[in-house]
């Protein structure tokens, strides 16, 4: 009897090695066909999940009804699963290297209890070859079992964006691949359980592995060119988003809009891309080329909004600035890599004054990730109001709000054109 009619008769459980943004939708939709062992090492994420919440804020309390789910930090749970799911963050350093250690750490959770006939699954988003390379090793080392013969490993990469309620883990069309024939068919028929939209059978695991790591990739270098082109017409006086507008009436033009990109996937793979690239010999042009220009962004910004202030007559020392949203993207908690700090840390850099309010973050938190805290009461005499993060909160605001809570001659810095066409008195830019 193979693993996958196994998990369906509940004669073995499937684990899920890490409940975040991405593994916590995974675990529950499981849960719901079969039995489920979720695992993470932060106990207090543990214990929140076990009365119904979602540390990420991404699922509501009912997402946790009827699933057959243990929650649990302690690693020699996981013996009871034979089909395992690794689900942990892979990020870079702060020299924009990739940072394997919480995948590695994972990996050795797995491989103190592997057992003979057990699967591996990787989700987390790797350069082609680490699973092979990186984990499989360790998996063998630790279990004293070898690779084929006595456990299997897969890899399928996570599609999961966070603060999308209509793209998730069961309309997505998922990838899933297998070191051998038998490891695939039980994967992809695994899988099938809870994906409606279906599976891509891929011929290897490194062909996964790439599938998932150019996708975020081929966004930041799109992304990349529209944050030039919108440079570029600045220096012009022209509006991007009206010029955007103006393709976009072509049937074949690529819709993406400029604007800070960070987070843990497209301000991240393409590093693990380039950084692979080097061991054979290739150094990435246009990747790297892309990384430069969204990695400045934040400067950018930064350095428009002074500009502003001066031609003002405003005194950029102790000038009076406030940054509205954090978080990496629109409607998510998520502080990580957010590319709206480097521009508070060049505002702050010139001596202006910044006060910062998101209605998605935790105070706590964004002192903890930055180093400043957020705001509780917003004042009436900003000299400039940065919208840094198109909120759904932030949305339905109108010009008389923003005049009443800025001085005279206010500044509006509209980053992702929310407003614009929309803001008749007050100074006005947009990327």
């Amino acid at each position: 009897m193979n693993v996958y009619q196994k998990l369906i008769n509940k004669e073995v459980k499937l684990s899920l090695i890490g409940l975040g943004y991405v593994g916590l939708p995974i675990a529950l939709e499981f849960a719901k066909k079969v039995s489920v062992i979720g695992f993470d090492i932060n106990e207090k994420r543990v214990n929140m999940m076990k009365k119904g919440l979602d540390p990420s804020e991404e699922l509501p309390p009912e997402a946790f009804d009827n699933c057959d789910i243990i929650f649990t930090s302690n690693p020699e749970d996981l013996k009871a699963a034979a089909f395992h799911i690794v689900a942990v963050p892979t990020p870079i350093d702060n020299h924009n290297m990739p940072d394997l250690s919480p995948l590695l750490g994972a990996t050795r959770t797995v491989g103190k209890i592997l057992k003979k006939g057990d699967y591996v699954v990787y989700e987390s988003t790797v350069y082609p070859g680490a699973t092979e390379e990186d984990c499989i090793p360790i998996l063998e080392n630790l279990s004293g079992l070898k690779f084929i013969n006595d456990f299997k490993v897969g890899y399928s990469p996570e599609r999961i964006n966070p603060g999308d309620r209509e793209h998730t883990i069961v309309t997505i069309r998922k990838i899933v691949s297998g070191c051998d024939d038998i490891s695939l068919d039980n994967i992809a028929k695994t899988y099938e359980m809870v994906v409606k939209a279906g599976v891509h059978r891929s011929p290897s695991m490194k062909v996964a592995e790439a599938a998932k790591v150019i996708e975020n990739t081929q966004r930041d270098v799109n992304i990349a060119l529209m944050n030039e082109l919108s440079i570029i017409f600045n220096r012009m006086g022209i509006n991007t988003y009206d010029v955007l507008e103006a393709a976009g009436t072509k049937w074949n033009f690529l819709k993406f809009y400029p604007g800070l990109v960070g987070g843990h996937c497209i301000g991240v793979d393409p590093y693990y891309l380039s950084y692979k690239a080097k061991e054979y010999r290739y150094h990435t042009q246009v990747i790297n080329s892309g990384r430069f220009v969204n990695d400045s962004m934040g400067f950018y910004i930064a350095k428009q909004i002074v500009k502003k202030l001066i031609d003002k007559g405003k005194k950029i020392l102790n000038a009076k600035v406030l940054v509205m949203g954090v978080t990496f993207k629109e409607d998510v908690s998520d502080l990580r890599n957010s590319k709206v700090a480097d521009l508070i840390s060049e505002l702050k850099s010139y001596g202006v004054l910044v006060e910062v309010t998101d209605p998605n973050a935790e105070s706590s938190e964004v002192k903890k990730e930055y180093g400043f805290e957020l705001v509780e009461d917003i004042s009436d005499d900003y000299n400039a109001v940065v919208v840094a993060v198109s909120h759904k909160e932030y949305k339905d605001m109108d010009e008389a709000y923003f005049k009443s809570i800025s001085a005279k001659n206010g500044i509006l810095i509209d980053v992702k054109g929310i407003y614009r066409n929309k803001i008749k008195e007050l100074s006005y830019w947009s990327l």
